[in-house]
């Protein structure tokens, strides 16, 4: 199907985002997306404060602004496209942390900077994520797959897999990684819901972020009175030297801690629904589970399901003409990687799942500078997390109908509130 690549410039009757699923086909984009992708690479869309940002349908267009320096990360601009008003106070909440100095109301912190600070600071918590030390740890990742699945199969079905296994696994992993204790995750899970849950109150948002910083910022001491071998102890050490002040290490935790966990086990989930939703492919993966059939499927689920389905938020800094329109400085820009992971211009037969296809070249990790640090992570659990589970339990099947299932159409990241299954 040949698209027109011109931009829809209408601004009258914006779309409201985000934009809502089709129940009936909840592994694709909103049908609202799809059909302003139809219309041309760049719309409007208007947020619930009323803001109109440029809303960037197509994989193109959205690959290059990513990459484009005139727009900005940082949540503090004014015109930045916050997603809720609960988002936007904690922006506020950041800005006086910072000014007095305080870990209290630490936020999600490099992620939502610009260069050249951005970069210093993630080149700090870089080195960890390095393929061959995520390698590495793949022996320990397969171990604590076959203990939960031991634990989950030792019960009668129907279990509840998010809670089994999806949640507990990369929760584990991002706890032996920062050296944060186990133990605390109830804690730190519970806090993290309310961060990215889109109907959480400013207060509800505000105040588990202030939980997070304060947590945090009390292990830091710690770390930094004993350390171990862990990531936050090497951050304690670079308080200490004067590399970085304790604000922002407390923000490294908490970003590395949420996105560690809450991502990955919302892709397992839902992944995992996705392929029994899929027999053939399943049937495909059981018979071929080599390294790269393995590897292709990971970033086929990837680019099939983009579970970051709210874009990547940026601001202008400067105007910027892209297909035949002018994106001005101050004006928000939200660039929709699911639908650009879905752009047939890109990936031939896009709204079917196809494990050998093997597209690399997807945006599920987001492009440019702020792509997704725990990418080498990520895909590592995943490739022991499938096949592991399609061999561990191969009569897996799902306890519901997918059509009542409850998908979190309410979260900034998507995934399952749970995933009940039986065998």
């Amino acid at each position: 199907m040949t698209q027109i690549a011109t931009a829809r410039t209408d601004e009258h009757s914006p779309q409201d985002f985000p934009m809502p699923r089709d129940g009936r086909c909840p592994f694709d984009p909103p049908p609202t997306g799809r059909a302003l992708q139809e219309e041309g690479p760049l719309t409007r869309v208007r947020l619930a404060d009323g803001s109109t940002p440029w809303f960037v349908t197509r994989y193109a267009e959205g690959r290059k602004l990513l990459l484009d320096p005139r727009l900005s990360s940082n949540a503090a601009r004014p015109g930045y496209p916050h997603p809720s008003a609960s988002a936007a106070r904690a922006v506020a909440a950041d800005a006086e942390a910072e000014e007095d100095g305080s870990t209290q109301n630490a936020g999600i912190g490099f992620i939502l900077m610009d260069d050249p600070e951005h970069a210093r600071l993630r080149r700090m918590v870089t080195a960890p994520f390095a393929v061959k030390r995520m390698q590495a740890m793949r022996p320990t990742v397969q171990q604590i797959a076959d203990d939960l699945l031991d634990k989950m199969l030792a019960k009668e079905g129907p279990v509840d897999l998010v809670e089994e296994f999806a949640l507990p696994l990369p929760s584990l992993v991002i706890c032996l990684l920062l050296g944060v204790p186990y133990t605390k995750h109830d804690f730190f899970q519970m806090n993290s819901k309310l961060i990215v849950h889109r109907d959480s109150t400013p207060e509800q948002r505000h105040a588990a972020m202030t939980a997070l910083g304060q947590y945090m910022g009390e292990l830091l001491a710690e770390k930094m009175q004993h350390p171990e071998e862990d990531i936050f102890s090497d951050l304690g050490r670079r308080v200490h030297e004067g590399e970085i002040g304790i604000p922002d290490a407390v923000q490294m935790g908490i970003l590395l801690l949420v996105a560690g966990h809450e991502t990955t086990a919302n892709m397992i989930a839902l992944g995992i629904t996705a392929l029994l939703e899929n027999p053939e492919e399943v049937d495909r993966l059981r018979e071929e589970p080599d390294p790269a059939l393995v590897a292709s499927a990971v970033e086929e689920l990837m680019r099939y399901l983009t579970i970051t389905h709210d874009g990547r938020k940026r601001v202008a800094t400067e105007d910027i003409e892209i297909a035949g329109v002018t994106i001005r400085a101050g004006e928000g820009v939200i660039v929709a990687t699911d639908l650009g992971n879905r752009d047939a211009e890109v990936f031939e037969d896009p709204d079917t799942l196809d494990l050998g296809r093997n597209p690399r070249n997807h945006v599920g990790f987001g492009f440019g500078i702020h792509q997704c640090l725990g990418q080498n992570l990520a895909r590592m659990e995943l490739q022991v997390v499938y096949p592991t589970v399609l061999a561990r339990v191969p009569t897996l099947r799902l306890a519901a109908d997918v059509a009542d299932l409850p998908f979190k159409h309410d979260a900034t990241i998507y995934g399952l509130h749970r995933l009940p299954v039986t065998w």
